[in-house]
């Protein structure tokens, strides 16, 4: 696990050891005018009105959570064939997977898509969730004195700047009236950052509400900092090299308004979900998963990605103020082709 910290102007020197394994395994020079990706332009070929028989997808499904919904919705009977589904949740293991082909469509937060952008991989968003509560909250280590956000000053910081945790991070310090100075940001991956809580090589890091529960149960001296702060974004996106698919682009297609009820599903029973997902596979009790559902958010798919794009333009402002990405227009990351496919998927109230 990486053990240094980050502040001041030091902070674009950690880009390489964030990024080393998908730079060295991808041959890149980190910026996003690479050949390969130059070759690649998004199709803005009208999509197929019928998804060509025998067309496959590999799907990102993190925990199994994907298939267990499409499961218990019932979604059996798809257009297409679903070769993989690929338990890839965090951003830089989705690149990676990817550029791997081993990928075709995956669900993250807005974050992953910036970050390849800057790394030269032509990839779109395809799907649009808006989430309007906060996913995650900042743990500390056990035996902290810290209560509150303006606390983080001169503190060691857990930070993925490729994943949802970086940027809720980094908009909670611009809240809070911090620089990036007065931090200092370790770089390390989601996965990374419970142990690196525990061992106290970080006196921060941002959790999942999932995570949460079980954290606080083990180390009792530890707490949470809840914020108003929230990663809008919760999205669907996939390869270029896809999308100018005839065949392929169908499916996806296909598949954005499967997975928008998918989600709906899931709200509309917690208590299944509860039972099935939770305390069937991720080992919370019934009532640690009840904490977690009552703080699950509505999904909403908008019709219009406006919103989706403003907010991702700040969100890509905000790393090119840090020096972590180069300043660009985020529009080109979004194909307006699957707009409006989740909204016209879901009842008027997911609509939003």
């Amino acid at each position: 696990m990486p053990s240094s910290s980050v502040s001041g102007p030091d902070r674009r020197l950690f880009l390489t050891s964030l990024l080393g394994v998908t730079a060295a395994a991808a041959g890149l020079s980190g910026c996003a005018d690479s050949s390969a990706a130059a070759d690649e332009t998004a199709s803005d070929a009208p999509l197929a009105s019928k998804v060509p028989a025998g067309t496959s997808l590999k799907i990102s499904s993190y925990q199994n959570a994907q298939q267990l919904q499409f499961k218990l919705a019932g979604f059996r009977d798809l257009p297409f064939k679903v070769s993989d589904w690929l338990n890839i949740g965090a951003g830089p293991d989705v690149i990676n997977a990817f550029r791997a082909k081993s990928l075709e469509v995956a669900n993250n937060a807005g974050i992953p898509p910036i970050q390849a952008h800057y790394q030269g991989f032509d990839a779109k968003i395809v799907a649009i969730n808006i989430t309007r509560k906060p996913n995650y909250l900042f743990a500390t280590k056990p035996g902290s004195d810290i209560r509150r956000v303006s606390d983080f000053r001169g503190r060691r910081l857990a930070f993925s700047q490729g994943q949802a945790q970086g940027v809720v991070l980094l908009r909670a310090l611009k809240k809070a009236g911090l620089e990036y100075d007065d931090v200092k940001l370790v770089p390390l991956t989601s996965n990374q950052f419970l142990t690196a809580l525990q061992s106290g090589q970080v006196d921060i890091a941002p959790l999942a509400n999932t995570q949460a529960p079980a954290y606080l149960t083990q180390y009792k001296s530890a707490r949470t900092i809840t914020t108003d702060v929230v990663d809008l974004l919760s999205l669907l996106w996939a390869p270029v090299s896809v999308l100018n698919d005839r065949a392929k682009a169908a499916a996806v297609a296909a598949y954005v308004p499967y997975w928008a009820k998918s989600q709906v599903w899931t709200y509309e029973h917690p208590d299944e979900w509860n039972e099935q997902f939770y305390v069937g596979t991720q080992n919370l009790t019934l009532a640690q998963a009840k904490a977690v559902t009552a703080l699950a958010n509505k999904p909403l798919f908008p019709p219009r990605w406006d919103e989706a794009i403003r907010w991702e333009q700040e969100t890509a402002d905000l790393l090119a103020e840090g020096g972590f990405v180069k300043k660009f227009d985020v529009s080109e990351l979004f194909d307006h082709r699957f707009e409006s496919l989740a909204a016209k998927a879901v009842p008027a109230e997911y609509r939003r």
